[in-house]
């Protein structure tokens, strides 16, 4: 039998309206959801992801207490520099008096009172080393802060845009569940008419059942990512979050030429940073080594007290004899082992760094063209499919089967556009970890 047009002319015509308006929203990448979302209360958190950057910087655990052990490092520059405390040493002489008479511990009861003042003074030049190793420990350690800083900014971002997506999907997924009632109900139409086959509306049912499984896939998910964002914010995994409102703007490419970002990486990057003043410290730690082969001097000052006045006054010097060279050989040896290895990570980083860059730059071109493809050529394409599909389905010449299967292509058109979007977004949020600031 022939039919040029449906028993129920104008209820499939609004069924194709609502349809072919359902696939103008999917190409333009900015499908409203079937039920508006509730709008955050002001004190909600997460809407933007500067916002979740202020709020963690001053509560993620692991970012504070490297922040505390920066400043515990700096703490330390002042003391490594300073003379050691001076020491004062009495001795009580003849405390008899040759035998007349009981033994006193009072000076003025003894025969004589020596007391010995005395301060340590390192070689020239060990005190202003150490002070020099302390502060590229403390550059070093503030350096790693800022790295784990870096790091946990990269993953607010990236969760912050997987967040999004999810949020994305989870609509996505819903108004294909609504599409799909809509051509169930199309299909029980056809059949009551005697135009099509039962397993039409079953097909139907059964592709909802597995969106619905998919919409518990990316609810779980959801609630993941909620978890770990509360986590990298320092609260607790059930508190309450906004919806995102919108992924960052991708940098153009004049500001991803890796050139130019070569040069802010060895200005910015944490991990050089820190390597650098691992080899600074190294070098320093190798002249304090050659350095204590000189003695180290201890100046004194000895007021001898008779009775209950000063007698006599003595001046003393004391050196250390540096004879075991054996010793100081094996600590230069160190020291010179420490800086050969601290020049080859320092290398080994610059070269890591450097790749892991290119790999950033390239990945987030892929992406940006990736979702360039989907929005621009195979979502139109998969619209065009999708209404080919439908026109033939109505008019009875086409199957149902076609028309699920043009629904898949426009579900995974779009798909791709936005898990493009993520990988573009995890790109930027690696560049800018690298680079040790934002671009």
């Amino acid at each position: 039998m022939n039919v040029h047009r449906p028993r129920y002319p104008l209820k499939t015509l609004l069924i194709t309206a609502l349809l072919s308006a359902w696939c103008m929203g999917v190409r333009a990448g900015d499908t409203p959801p079937l039920n508006p979302p509730i709008a955050p209360s002001a004190s909600a958190l997460g809407a933007q992801v500067d916002e979740l950057l202020r709020f963690a910087r001053e509560r993620n655990p692991e970012a504070l207490s490297l922040q505390q052990e920066a400043l515990t490092a700096s703490a330390r520059v002042e003391s490594a520099g300073a003379l050691p405390d001076p020491r004062l040493r009495t001795e009580l002489m003849d405390v008899t008096q040759g035998g007349q008479q009981s033994p006193s511990v009072s000076p003025s009861r003894v025969g004589s009172t020596r007391y010995t003042l005395m301060q340590d003074v390192p070689w020239f030049g060990k005190r202003d080393l150490r002070r020099d190793i302390a502060e590229q420990d403390a550059k070093s350690a503030h350096s790693r802060a800022q790295g784990t800083w870096s790091e946990v900014a990269a993953k607010i971002k990236t969760t912050y845009a997987q967040q999004y997506v999810l949020a994305k999907n989870e609509s996505l997924t819903r108004e294909i569940l609504a599409l799909l009632a809509r051509l169930e109900k199309l299909a029980q139409t056809r059949y009551a008419s005697g135009l099509a086959g039962q397993q039409d509306v079953i097909r139907a049912q059964v592709e909802q059942s597995l969106m619905q499984g998919e919409l518990i896939g990316v609810e779980t998910e959801r609630h993941h990512m909620h978890a770990r964002m509360n986590a990298l914010l320092g609260r607790p995994s059930n508190a309450a979050l906004a919806e995102p409102q919108g992924l960052r703007p991708l940098p153009s490419n004049e500001q991803l030429d890796q050139t130019r970002l070569e040069e802010r990486i060895q200005a910015h990057n944490p991990q050089l940073l820190t390597e650098d003043a691992r080899l600074q410290g190294a070098e320093k730690s190798r002249e304090l080594a050659y350095k204590n082969r000189y003695p180290d001097v201890t100046f004194g000052i000895v007021p001898n007290q008779v009775q209950n006045s000063i007698k006599q006054w003595d001046l003393m010097i004391e050196l250390n004899i540096p004879l075991q060279q054996s010793s100081r050989r094996s600590q230069e040896s160190e020291a010179e082992a420490m800086l050969t290895v601290a020049r080859t990570r320092r290398e080994a980083t610059r070269n890591q760094v450097s790749a892991e860059l290119a790999e950033n730059i390239a990945g987030l071109d892929a992406a940006r063209r990736l979702e360039a493809l989907a929005a621009q050529s195979l979502l139109p394409q998969a619209e065009l499919s999708f209404k080919s599909a439908l026109a033939g389905y109505e008019n009875g010449k086409g199957d149902f089967a076609s028309l699920l299967d043009a629904q898949r292509q426009i579900r995974q058109a779009r798909q791709s556009q936005i898990k493009a979007q993520a990988e573009a977004q995890a790109r930027l949020a690696d560049i800018e970890r690298i680079l040790g600031e934002d671009l």
